[in-house]
């Protein structure tokens, strides 16, 4: 099946996508879009995903997926081995509940402080077509939900390997790949966070989280 992957080696968002195909060794063609000279605003790649963001995977009929959601729904659909989002219901269930927390307690925490206060940001204070003005006050919420999902994670994963189900997961890939991203705004798991430091080093092992 031939597949194509819009990537961007800096940017955190297609860096999720990136593990999920590494981790089920799918093969694919891979074409870079520079987010610093706005190429996802230009025509050419807007043609292939008109929200104007990465990653997209574009499918051998020709349908391009564009979000990261649809692109690891897909993914584990078409190549379920190793299953990243669960095999029994229960499993299945609390693998969605702990991504929609990395996600919108974490995630949204680091993009919203970054966002709302780099300078680099102004008028872009959301990702996609349209330019939205920046919320100061925004960005100080997104530094305190950080502080708060640390506290969280780090006490979930007491005597745990992964985030979710006993089993590597997309939780998982997004959680490591948002911890990354934190230092972005200068937002580092201390030592007392000895649980996600643990979690992290054996996630580091794997050669798809190298990526």
């Amino acid at each position: 099946m031939s597949l194509t992957f819009y990537d961007c080696k800096t940017a955190p968002s297609p860096r999720r996508a990136r593990i999920i195909l590494a981790e089920k060794g799918v093969p694919h063609e891979l074409v870079e879009i520079d987010l610093r000279s706005a190429e996802q605003m230009g025509e050419a790649y807007r043609a292939i995903n008109p929200n104007a963001t990465v990653p997209a995977l574009k499918l051998e009929d020709g349908t391009v997926l564009t979000d990261n959601a649809g692109i690891a729904a897909w993914l584990e659909a078409a190549y379920p081995d190793p299953p990243l989002m669960g095999i029994s219901p229960l499993e299945k269930a609390d693998i969605a509940t702990w991504q929609w927390r990395v996600e919108q307690e974490f995630g949204m925490g680091v993009a919203s402080a970054l966002r709302n206060a780099n300078p680099a940001m102004k008028g872009r204070a959301l990702p996609g077509p349209h330019d939205y003005e920046q919320i100061p006050a925004l960005a100080e919420r997104g530094m305190q939900q950080v502080d708060h999902f640390f506290d969280r994670l780090d006490a979930h994963l007491e005597g745990r390997e992964f985030i979710a189900a006993d089993r590597l997961s997309v939780a998982d890939v997004t959680g490591f790949v948002f911890m990354d991203f934190a230092k972005v705004i200068g937002k580092r798991p201390g030592e007392e966070y000895s649980n996600i430091a643990r979690w992290r080093e054996g996630l580091r092992e794997r050669p798809a989280f190298q990526l």
